[in-house]
């Protein structure tokens, strides 16, 4: 160990750096003549494959920390302990992005009607289309603020529906939920929870949901913890690509590979037993 920090260290002077950890400088260039170990070997193969799971597949942007990483090598065949994972992760300079606060872009100062909260913070469906979430955050360019409305399916956390504009209103709302409808097709009786924002509680939206036999749930007014999933699936997306983008047109080709091809097919999400949303959706159909 103090050999392999005086190899990092050279540059301060070997000499220097012997005398003061108490080796000797022989000891340190027979160290180096030394041919590695088949444990260094293998953790020098485990550090490509470290990398690759740390990237979470997506285009090289780094964003898994070290339980998503082992469960990915797991997944992959690749026997290893979640230490060893972590050493390596250490080691070659690898986390996790942390978290960030964002600010909410909910106007509940209007005139129209809201729901009960028939949701209550329970977070889970038994199967797909039973219950869904949706919120709108905002991102930014240099040309001016868009917003991005999604929904979510809470049995499997897929993002069924979302859409992208220069402006949050009701017709940004309606369209996350249009393509929703017609990505899944949801039976009468479908929860769909959100918060108490104009554009859920706007009579356009309200008459998309009556038309389908949507149920509507809204959030208590101020209380971000009533729509924890979608709060949480904002923290992701921000975390793990960003909320700055160069122009609008390059974020709605960054959020497509994100949400279409990354998270939806591919993200190990740690409330599906780090299965992806898709993955998951399969072998709950093959299951049944």
């Amino acid at each position: 160990m103090k050999f392999s920090f005086i190899a990092e260290k050279a540059e301060l002077g070997v000499a220097r750096l012997c005398r003061a950890l108490g080796v000797s400088k022989a000891g340190f260039y027979a160290w180096k003549k030394r041919p590695p170990s088949a444990r260094r070997k293998a953790d020098d193969v485990l550090k490509v494959h470290v990398h690759a799971a740390h990237a979470g597949g997506s285009k090289g942007r780094r964003k898994y920390g070290s339980p998503r990483v082992h469960r990915s090598l797991r997944k992959q065949g690749i026997r290893v302990g979640r230490n060893r994972v972590i050493r390596l992760m250490h080691e070659e300079g690898l986390a996790g992005r942390p978290k960030r606060r964002f600010k909410h872009t909910t106007d509940s100062n209007h005139g129209q009607p809201v729901a009960e909260n028939l949701l209550k913070r329970d977070f889970t469906a038994k199967g797909p289309n039973q219950r869904w979430v949706g919120d709108t955050t905002e991102l930014r360019t240099p040309q001016g603020k868009l917003f991005l409305a999604v929904i979510i399916d809470l049995f499997s956390r897929f993002v069924v529906g979302w859409a992208l504009s220069a402006m949050n209103d009701r017709h940004l709302t309606l369209k996350a939920l249009d393509m929703a409808v017609r990505r899944r097709c949801p039976d009468a009786g479908l929860l769909h929870h959100s918060d108490q924002g104009s554009t859920y509680a706007s009579e356009d939206y309200q008459k998309v949901l009556d038309e389908r036999g949507i149920t509507c749930s809204m959030s208590r007014r101020g209380n971000c913890l009533d729509n924890a999933a979608m709060e949480s699936w904002n923290s992701t997306l921000k975390m793990e690509l960003s909320e700055d983008f160069e122009s609008p047109a390059h974020a709605k080709a960054q959020l497509f590979e994100f949400i279409e091809v990354f998270y939806n097919q591919t993200r190990l999400h740690s409330t599906l037993d780090y299965c992806s949303p898709a993955e998951f959706e399969r072998n709950a159909l093959a299951a049944a």
